[in-house]
């Protein structure tokens, strides 16, 4: 038979009730206490102390604090005013077993409810955590393809590269021996002309002498004999060289020639780009119908703390045109302030999508898009696929140390040990 505690006191203002209750050897870890809208229970063995309240209170923001041979009850009023009493004047027992009775069916309802919540919000995460995990699978394949057809080209690139090195080298070959030839042709022409020179000296002597015998004056020069004749210098002049204009800054052996080019590509038509689903016009001002003008002012609005204000900017922007990845990223960041974790879980992977293909122009904002998403992730306690996702950034910018500590902590968090403040 438990022992009914009657030697408690209580106290109140408008908005709350206190009530302190004597148990001897009461410990937070063996008391039984039940809290309804209008029924407390508090059950140590043999002590048993209940009470139906005067008016109903709101259970979730009503506390109890066990400790030191006494139950202390914070209990929040539904509607303000004073008590006029602790416990209803309905005393007979069987409606107390009555109230008793519908304030644990109550009680057992909620708990249900509860569950039943818990239960569809454990499925929503693991589906979402499915999906993600599903959209990195996908872009860890496409990486992969990526990374393959890098290969190729570049396969295909030095063997173009040893092809044009065997032309050169047969076309050196054929140039020496073109210049031997020559070389042996000159050499045989000045043989022959050294052996027509010969013979004509043969010739003039034999006619020399022949003329001298018959008193003769003779030329001492042949006749066909002509001064060479040197002829002029060439002009001078200047040659114009004109260079194919890089959009990159990037040297060409070692950039991405089609990836930059479809870049360039997706960026025009972005900007060029009208949604079907454009707000009225007639309500913007000329400044609203401009996605950058948008994405300015809702960068200003971030700046100022106004993150609402800031998402409303981006918003529209994207509702005037939903190819530019900056809308998104700045969305993001805006969502993240506000831990809107899944919406800055989508927007960053939109980002991403519009942010390809990976050339320098976009790295910057690729970085800012992972570092964005693996923060969110981490949020929501995701952390395996959070550091998937500083892991991406850090291959983009190795040398961020920020992002490096970040990862290092995350990698902490995993492993189960505690992360250097």
């Amino acid at each position: 038979m438990p022992l009914q505690v009657r030697d408690y006191t209580w106290d109140q203002v408008e908005s709350q009730v206190f009530i302190t209750v004597p148990l001897k050897g009461v410990r937070a870890g063996k008391a039984d206490i039940f809290c309804i809208e209008d029924y407390l229970k508090v059950n140590f063995p043999p002590f048993l102390f209940e009470v139906m309240l005067f008016a109903s209170i709101d259970e979730s923001k009503s506390s109890v604090k066990v400790g030191n041979d006494v139950v202390i009850f914070t209990l929040c009023k539904k509607e303000l005013g004073i008590w006029e009493q602790l416990a209803t004047t309905e005393v007979s027992k069987e409606k107390l077993q009555k109230r008793r009775e519908k304030a644990i069916l109550a009680a057992q309802e909620k708990a249900q409810e509860a569950a039943k919540e818990k239960a569809v919000k454990k499925r929503e995460n693991e589906k979402y955590s499915l999906e993600k995990m599903m959209k990195i699978e996908e872009c860890n394949r496409k990486q992969i393809e990526e990374l393959k057809e890098q290969e190729r080209s570049k396969a295909t690139e030095e063997l173009e590269q040893w092809k044009q090195q065997k032309h050169e080298e047969e076309k050196l070959k054929r140039k020496e021996e073109l210049k031997r030839a020559k070389q042996k042709i000159e050499t045989e022409k000045r043989r022959m002309k050294k052996e027509e020179t010969k013979l004509q000296n043969s010739d003039s002597q034999t006619s020399n002498k022949h003329s001298l015998k018959q008193g003769i004056t003779a030329n001492m020069f042949p006749e066909n004999y002509s001064d060479k004749i040197i002829p002029a210098p060439r002009s001078a002049g200047n040659i114009q060289i004109q260079f194919t204009p890089r959009v990159f800054p990037t040297a060409l052996r070692e950039s991405l020639v089609p990836e930059e080019e479809e870049w360039l590509r997706k960026q025009a038509e972005a900007r060029q780009a009208k949604n079907a689903n454009i707000p009225d016009l007639k309500d913007l001002k000329e400044e609203e119908k401009n996605p950058d003008w948008l994405k300015d002012k809702g960068n200003k609005l971030f700046a100022s703390g106004d993150y609402l204000a800031a998402i409303n900017a981006y918003n529209l922007g994207i509702q005037l045109n939903n190819k530019l990845p900056a809308l998104y990223l700045n969305r993001a960041a805006s969502h993240l302030k506000l831990r809107n974790l899944h919406k800055a879980i989508e927007d960053s992977s939109k980002a991403l999508d519009l942010l390809t293909p990976a050339v320098p122009d976009n790295a910057s904002s690729r970085l800012k898009a992972h570092v964005r998403r693996g923060a969110a992730f981490c949020e929501l306690e995701l952390y395996v696929e959070g550091l998937q996702d500083y892991e991406a950034a850090l291959k983009i910018d190795p040398s961020n140390k920020t992002v490096q500590d970040d990862a290092e902590k995350i990698r902490q968090v995993i492993q189960g040990t505690p992360p250097d403040p």
